[in-house]
C-alpha cells in the first residue's frame, strides 16, 4: 500500500497550462476524489499519476519513491477507464487473467486471483461469457475486477460510472465503496460529478482551470468553501449568489432589490468588511425556510414570487424571484401545497450565511466561521474570476 504526493506540478502543452501548481498529500488507503467541470485538468492530474502523460515540472511520488522517469507498468497501480476497455474476444475470465499471463505470474496464482476477483465482485456466473454478453454495470465489474487481479499500490479510476444509467451508477457506487474498504488500499477517483464526490470521498480534491481550489473533507468543503467556485460547485441544488450592500442605519443589514436581511454585529467583524460595503452574499437553499412553521418566528423574512415548484416526495425544490434575481429553496413535504405564481414569505437562516469578497472571490465568511478558520487556497494559485449571476 502507498500515499501519493504531487508536489509543485505543472502540465504544460504549447500555449497551454493544463494543471497549475498542484500540491496534494494523499495518505495510504485513503479514497481520494479528483472533482471538477469538463477541462479542469483532474483527468490530466490521474494520468500523469499513472505515467500515461509527462510531468512538465515539479514531482509525483508514490510511496517515497519519484516516479516521474519511472515506466507505467513498474508503478505498481492499477487504473479502471471510463470505456471498460476490454478484450472483445475473450471471456470475463480470460479478461481477467491477461494481465498476469503477461508478466508470467504462475498459472495456480491466476486462477485464486481471477476467482478471488470474480467472488468479490459477483462474477462467478459470468466467467466464460465474452464481453457483449454482458450489461454495461457487469462489464464495468470486469473492469474493476481486472485492476483488483494486480494487488497494486494505487487504484486510480477515471470516471468509471459515467457509462451508466442512474439506478445502476448508485449501484455501482456502493459497491466501488465496499471494495476500497475490503482491500484497504488506497483509491485515487476522478469525476465531474459532484454528488459522487461528496458521497465517495474520504477527501475532495475540487479542480478548476488546473488550479486546486481546495482539499479537504466532504463536510469542509460544504460547510467552509474557501471561494466562490467552490461555494457554487459543491451542493446541489446549487448556492444561491446575491451582490449585496452592508448597510441599517441601526442594525446592519445586507440589502439588494427587494431584500433586506439584518445580520450581526459579529458577523461583519468576523468578515473584516463595514457598512457601506459591497460583498457576495451566498446561501444554502436548505436555509431558504416556509416562513409558515414554528420554530421560524425569529428569523428574517423576504417576500418572493414563486416561479416553480419541483415535488420530490420527500422534499419540494421552490424556485422564487426576489427583485429580479433567481433563488432556489429546498423544503420539506410540509410545503407541497406552494404553487406557481403564488407569493411566499421565506425565512433566511442567516446563522448559516455566507459571504465572500467581490474582487478577490475568496470567503469573508462560511457560514459564521472567520475567513482563518477556512483552509487556505494554494498561495501560488489566482482563483479565476467566475460572475455572480
Amino acid at each position: 500500500m502507498a500515499s501519493v504526493t504531487y508536489e509543485h506540478v505543472y502540465k504544460r502543452y504549447p500555449g497551454n497550462v493544463v494543471i497549475t501548481d498542484m500540491n496534494a498529500d494523499i495518505k495510504d488507503k485513503e479514497f481520494v476524489v479528483l472533482v471538477g467541470p469538463s477541462g479542469s485538468g483532474k483527468s490530466t492530474a490521474l494520468r500523469m499519476l499513472a505515467g500515461l502523460e509527462e510531468i512538465s515540472d515539479g514531482t509525483v511520488k508514490i510511496g517515497d519513491r519519484p516516479v516521474n522517469d519511472v515506466a507505467p507498468k513498474d508503478r505498481d497501480i492499477a487504473m479502471v477507464f471510463q470505456s471498460y476497455a476490454l478484450y472483445p474476444h475473450m471471456s470475463v475470465y480470460d479478461n481477467l487473467s491477461f494481465g498476469l499471463k503477461l508478466r508470467k505470474t504462475p498459472k495456480d496464482e491466476i486462477d485464486r486471483r481471477v476467482r478471488e476477483a470474480a467472488q468479490i465482485l459477483g462474477l462467478e456466473p459470468f466467467l466464460d461469457r465474452k464481453p457483449k454478453a454482458l450489461s454495461g454495470g457487469q462489464r464495468q465489474r470486469v473492469a474493476l475486477g481486472r485492476a483488483i487481479v494486480r494487488q497494486p499500490k494505487v487504484f486510480l479510476m477515471d470516471e468509471p460510472l459515467s457509462n451508466l444509467d442512474a439506478k445502476l451508477r448508485v449501484q455501482t457506487r456502493v459497491q466501488i465503496l465496499k471494495l476500497h474498504q475490503r482491500l484497504q488500499t488506497t483509491f485515487i477517483y476522478v469525476t465531474h460529478d459532484q454528488v459522487e464526490a461528496m458521497t465517495m470521498g474520504d477527501r475532495i480534491v475540487v479542480l478548476n482551470n488546473g488550479i486546486v481550489q481546495q482539499f479537504d473533507t466532504p463536510q469542509t468543503l460544504y460547510e467552509h468553501p474557501v471561494n466562490l467556485f467552490v461555494a457554487g460547485f459543491i451542493g446541489s441544488p446549487a448556492m444561491n449568489f446575491l451582490n449585496v450592500k452592508v448597510g441599517g442605519d441601526g442594525q446592519a443589514a445586507l440589502t439588494a432589490e427587494g431584500f433586506n436581511v439584518p445580520v450581526a454585529e459579529r458577523v461583519l467583524a468576523e468578515a473584516g468588511t463595514k457598512r457601506g460595503e459591497e460583498v457576495v452574499m451566498g446561501i444554502r437553499p436548505e436555509d431558504l425556510k416556509d416562513a409558515r412553521f414554528p420554530g421560524r418566528d425569529d428569523l428574517p423574512k423576504i417576500r418572493a414570487k414563486v416561479d416553480v415548484v419541483e415535488n420530490m416526495g420527500s422534499e419540494n425544490f421552490v424556485y422564487f424571484t426576489i427583485g429580479g434575481k433567481a433563488f432556489t429553496a429546498r423544503m420539506d413535504p410540509r410545503s407541497s401545497d406552494i404553487q406557481p405564481g403564488q407569493s411566499i414569505d421565506v425565512a433566511v437562516d442567516t446563522g448559516h450565511l455566507h459571504l465572500f469578497d467581490p474582487k478577490s472571490e475568496k470567503a469573508l465568511v462560511s457560514r459564521g466561521a472567520p475567513a482563518a478558520a477556512v483552509p487556505a487556497i494554494q498561495e501560488a494559485a489566482q482563483v479565476q474570476p467566475q460572475q455572480v449571476r
